[in-house]
């Protein structure tokens, strides 16, 4: 297993700007080899899918170029890989077709660890809604307070497989089981956890799992992986001339073939630059290089870990056993925002705020401003890092 980090970085143009990115849970920088094929399926002939002529044969081949590639990224079929805007619509839309099958009384379940985006969606499906809490001391979800809330009228329990806000990375399989005994459909928020860790939906027990290129290197679109089966019992609304086949029929109108195009650039090059030694089929070398990728992210935590435990004033609220290279930070005599402004002086990006976890940001006491947050990437090396505990250094010193 190899990680150079010199060679993956010389990917990225948007590097040389100089701008040590700690915002990678908002989204990552892009490599060129995904501007360049945005640009490739802009600049060759490009049409309504098809099969006659070569415009239709090209945007067939990048759609279905493009399911097989996320059926990789996720252990997934193919055939039950659904596009959408982002992963908010996805989850608007997918909560809108459940709750068709829902009667008054059943419940969903959601959490304060959340994102918004898995939250919002349910609570304004009409069913009745139940609430499970983290322990904001160790930012952990547990899976009995899942099963708290379980009951025999539980239709669908949505919790995230990693936080964006606090990193906290429940633990999905138990949940999974939990919630299928009591009778309920599972979907996972995978956003923050798909950049960081290799998805196996099978092995997670998801029902659904979104998540979205932008998070991974890719361009901004959403994507949903369910099994075709599932996804064949659920009807939604769709325009009547639209195709009813699965998985087409949860895409509303033309696809970003050009997106597309540069998220089956993003997975290739995360197949194959995380760790350059890897073979065999494109899936085993996602394995090799998120292994990589994950003891890469480990070491440039535990220096920064280090860094953070030896400055005074910092309180890090990020805690639990597993979770992702994701810090929020708040200072005691300093304002969050002027830390940010500081460190973006300096060229380090660590933005603040909630980051549209409100309830987490609310349930950790930090109201609706959240905090600092740091968010490791695939392109972030030790400089970075060092960069960061400098600038934080000097604005605690000021």
């Amino acid at each position: 297993m190899t990680y150079d980090i010199a060679a993956l970085r010389s990917h990225f143009p948007a590097l040389a700007a100089g701008t040590a990115h700690f915002d990678g849970p908002g989204g990552t920088q892009t490599p060129t080899p995904v501007i360049r094929a945005i640009a490739d399926a802009l600049a060759q002939p490009l049409s309504n899918r098809g099969r006659i002529t070569l415009g239709e044969r090209n945007a067939e081949a990048i759609v279905t170029g493009a399911r097989r590639a996320m059926a990789d990224l996720l252990g997934a079929d193919p055939s039950g890989i659904v596009f959408g805007r982002s992963a908010t619509q996805l989850t608007y839309e997918f909560s809108r077709t459940l709750a068709k099958t829902w009667s008054p009384g059943d419940e969903v379940v959601v959490t304060r660890l959340d994102h918004d985006a898995n939250i919002r969606p349910w609570t304004q499906s009409g069913a009745t809604v139940r609430w499970a809490d983290f322990d904001p001391a160790t930012g952990e979800l547990t899976v009995d307070a899942i099963r708290a809330v379980l009951s025999d009228r539980t239709r669908l329990v949505a919790v995230t497989a990693a936080s964006n806000l606090i990193g906290t990375r429940p633990d999905i399989p138990a949940i999974a089981q939990a919630v299928h005994e009591a009778g309920a459909l599972f979907y996972v928020d995978g956003v923050h956890h798909t950049a960081h860790s290799l998805v196996d939906l099978e092995e997670s027990g998801a029902d659904f799992h979104v998540c979205s290129p932008y998070k991974f290197l890719g361009p901004h679109h959403g994507v949903l992986a369910a099994r075709p089966e599932l996804l064949e019992t659920l009807r939604p609304d769709k325009l009547l001339p639209s195709t009813d086949a699965v998985p087409e029929r949860f895409e509303l109108g033309t696809l970003p073939y050009e997106f597309l195009a540069g998220t089956t650039a993003a997975v290739d090059f995360l197949a194959d630059r995380l760790d350059p030694d890897a073979t065999g089929t494109r899936r085993e070398r996602l394995a090799a290089g998120y292994a990589a990728l994950e003891a890469h992210e480990h070491v440039l935590r535990t220096r920064t870990d280090k860094g953070l435990a030896a400055l005074d004033g910092i309180t890090v609220h990020s805690r639990a056993a597993d979770r992702t290279p994701t810090l929020l930070l708040t200072f005691d005599h300093h304002d969050t925002a002027d830390a940010y402004g500081f460190l973006a002086e300096r060229g380090v990006q660590a933005p603040v705020g909630s980051f549209y976890a409100v309830e987490a940001s609310r349930h950790l006491g930090l109201g609706d401003t959240g905090g600092l947050r740091v968010g490791l990437a695939p392109y972030n090396d030790t400089e970075d890092v060092d960069r960061l505990l400098t600038g934080l250094t000097d604005f605690l010193e000021r």
